[in-house]
């Protein structure tokens, strides 16, 4: 019986730490012009501008991908904000901030040929996990 009760605590003692760095990674999608809380954190995110976007079409084959470069003003809790620029397909794509690295993983639309994309209507997504994490 002891060896039942000592197996169920290690199990819920070692599954919460699963959980845990598990939740160490978020993906944050953030609507130009506006900000997002990061879930588990305290951070705030603002994808503040559309600085250039030099994408490939989708419907198109080009020889380089291209890239696009954004603005965001991150913020912890009630903090000073600080701005960051980053990129798709150049360097930087990623940031330090309050010990949070914040890395931009797609931006959305995609370009495409004889298509004129509204400047409200982008939307970037962003990975966020602690800095130093291994996940």
């Amino acid at each position: 019986m002891k060896t039942i009760i000592s197996t169920l605590i290690l199990t819920l003692v070692f599954g919460s730490f699963n959980f845990v760095s598990a939740r160490t990674k978020q993906q944050v999608k953030v609507l130009i012009n506006r900000q997002k809380a990061v879930p588990g954190s305290k951070l705030t995110i603002k994808f503040a501008s559309l600085v250039e976007d030099a994408r490939c079409p989708v419907d198109t084959n080009c020889i380089d991908a291209g890239n696009a470069k954004i603005t965001i003003k991150v913020s912890k809790s009630n903090g000073a904000a600080q701005t960051f620029e980053l990129n798709t397909n150049s360097a930087p794509q990623s940031v330090t901030f309050a010990g949070y690295k914040i890395n931009l993983v797609a931006l959305n639309p995609g370009p495409a040929t004889n298509i004129r994309i509204n400047r409200n209507g982008y939307t970037a997504t962003f990975i966020v996990s602690k800095s130093g994490s291994s996940k």
